[in-house]
């Protein structure tokens, strides 16, 4: 198994803020930088100025600002120099058309020309300024020479408007610059993961579910897809934002997933079941809603087992499944390895400190016919790494 790290920690991040209204957001944007371990510099324009002070961005990134082309005539050359990647969020339509046609007349535009890594943008601007043809043809420039673009997004804009133009979210932009550091050793395949919990109906209004919030199946999604992996997420209900890139189809009921499962299995090399789906269903569903005075004995029927299905297929994918107890009970977890002809199954006890439903960490064995590797308590986003580092050597 691989010692996996966080992508981006002792990584150096050049981040540019060009004047617009998201440079506020840029306070954020260090800090989650910094929470992954990077390094970031900050080189803003003098328009970025009026919207976030020099001092806060110091204080935030612990690192001398700069800002001023004459302070220090050399910072041009000596600061893009030191750094891995460039990040300019916002970029304005101002510094995307400095960028596009080798304007150089403050730090950031200079820096840009300057520097020899990988740059990603992240526009930010009013709507009809992004859809305009110049601009977007100082876009297509920028990407022709290999510049990354994450975002804008839709919604509603900082004039009051609705459109296109809002600066990516922090966590998108975090992703973009993870994918540019990540080796794509899933190149070749079609992952599809399914994630979240089932319901199955008592009545229109009342339901049968679980806690499963989501967050295991995305987080291995989001990795696969950073490793670049064509991914399929079948996802049942969830608050999370879709991860970018990712197709993503909604189900509600366990009938629906294995449904859209049964779909997309034949165009999949791995199959990743990290759904909690709902074991047992009404044996008969009302059409009304039930009267809470009406006295009555609830049957239930079991639902149909995905994985189990999924593995008697003839030229079925590589399976991977996930078994959730409460205590200790890795034996439970190995009769499903047997039983339902996985190649791979993670184990965790909900019950430890850290672990389980709807929290950021997961503490997992992994067990398979030829070892089982215990981890640590980590992020579930690096357990998601190291349930594909474990995918691709036994695959090897």
């Amino acid at each position: 198994m691989k010692n996996k790290r966080k992508v981006l920690r002792n990584k150096s991040v050049l981040l540019g803020i060009a004047g617009g209204v998201s440079a506020y957001k840029s306070i954020d944007l260090i800090r989650r930088l910094r929470e992954e371990g990077a390094h970031v510099t900050v080189v803003m324009t003098e328009a970025a100025k009026h919207f976030v002070t020099p001092l806060s961005l110091e204080v935030a990134s612990q690192n001398k600002v700069y800002g001023d082309l004459y302070s220090n005539p050399m910072a041009h050359i000596s600061v893009p120099a030191d750094a891995e990647i460039m990040v300019v969020a916002p970029a304005t339509a101002n510094t995307i058309g400095k960028f596009a046609h080798g304007i150089a007349d403050d730090l950031l535009s200079l820096s840009f020309l300057s520097f020899r890594g990988p740059v990603v943008l992240a526009p930010a601007m009013n709507w009809r300024m992004y859809e305009h043809p110049v601009f977007q043809a100082n876009l297509a420039t920028l990407r022709n020479i290999g510049v990354l673009q994450v975002g804008p997004e839709k919604g509603t804009l900082a004039c009051g408007e609705e459109g296109i133009g809002r600066m990516a979210e922090i966590p998108d932009i975090i992703e973009a610059l993870k994918s540019v550091f990540t080796t794509k050793d899933f190149a070749d395949e079609s992952v599809l993961v399914t994630a979240g919990p089932t319901r199955e109906y008592l009545d229109p209004v009342r339901f049968l579910s679980n806690r499963s919030s989501g967050k295991m199946g995305y987080a291995v999604a989001a990795a696969a897809q950073r490793r670049g992996a064509r991914v399929t997420l079948i996802s049942g209900p969830s608050s999370l934002p879709h991860p970018k890139g990712v197709k993503v189809i909604p189900v509600d009921t366990a009938s629906e997933m294995e449904q859209a499962v049964t779909s997309e299995l034949a165009s999949s090399t791995i199959l990743v079941m990290a759904a909690a789906v709902s074991d047992f269903m009404p044996a008969e569903k009302s059409g009304e809603k039930i009267n809470k005075s009406d006295a009555f004995m609830l049957a239930l029927t079991p639902t149909a087992d995905i994985i189990a299905k999924a593995g008697l297929k003839e030229n079925r994918p590589f399976i991977v499944g996930f078994a959730a107890e409460t205590g200790k009970k890795p034996d439970k977890a190995r009769k499903k390895l047997r039983d339902k002809q996985m190649d791979l199954v993670v184990f965790n006890d909900v019950t430890e400190a850290g672990c389980g439903f709807d929290v950021e960490t997961n503490k997992v064995v992994l067990i398979d016919k030829k070892q089982e590797i215990e981890l640590p308590l980590l992020d579930k986003r690096e357990v998601a790494d190291a349930i594909l580092d474990r995918i691709t050597e036994l695959r090897a």
